[in-house]
């Protein structure tokens, strides 16, 4: 009975449901591959971030070393004599600059070898300073102007000593 039960079925039925298994078995398939992909890729993820953490935290050497390499290289100064200057006018009234400046240079050799040439210095910074007017001045791109030009002026005077940088101690106009 068994036999009629199977013979009696149609040939046609027997694709569709192998058919309809079919599908199910390549959905199956597909998402399976979906969640190795998204499984894949997060384990990627987690190790790229484990070893980025591993080399910002525990690679990262001898810290005193690096301590060592971050400060800044040691600079000498010298202090220049308080220089006072009449300003150009255009009208005939007086106005002064009063002027306290030190100079930052790299080494200590480099302050014993400005010694002798200080004559030097103090005549560049007269004669420029003496020509400047009161407008010259206004403002923080007027002092930084003085600044650089002061700079400058001091270089060509002690060359082949380099002044990194001119220091304002006091800057009054009056």
């Amino acid at each position: 009975m068994a036999n009629e039960a199977v013979a009696d079925q149609d040939p046609v039925d027997e694709d569709l449901e192998s058919g309809a298994e079919g599908e199910e078995g390549q959905e199956g398939n597909k998402s399976k591959l979906k969640l190795m992909i998204i499984a894949g890729g997060a384990l990627v993820l987690i190790l790229g971030l484990a070893a980025g953490a591993y080399f910002m935290f525990f690679a990262g050497g001898d810290s005193e070393a690096a301590v060592e390499e971050i400060l800044p290289p040691e600079t000498f100064f010298y202090d220049l004599p308080e220089m006072t200057v009449n300003l150009s006018s255009i009208e005939n009234k007086e106005q002064f600059l009063k002027l306290s400046v030190a100079l930052e240079v790299a080494s200590e050799e480099m302050v014993a070898a400005i010694e002798p040439r200080v004559t030097r210095v103090i005549d560049a910074f007269q004669v420029y300073l003496r020509e400047l007017r009161r407008s010259d001045l206004e403002g923080s791109a007027g002092i930084y102007r003085l600044k650089e030009e002061l700079r400058r002026r001091v270089n060509l005077a002690l060359y082949p000593v380099e002044v990194q940088s001119i220091l304002f101690k006091e800057i009054l106009v009056q």
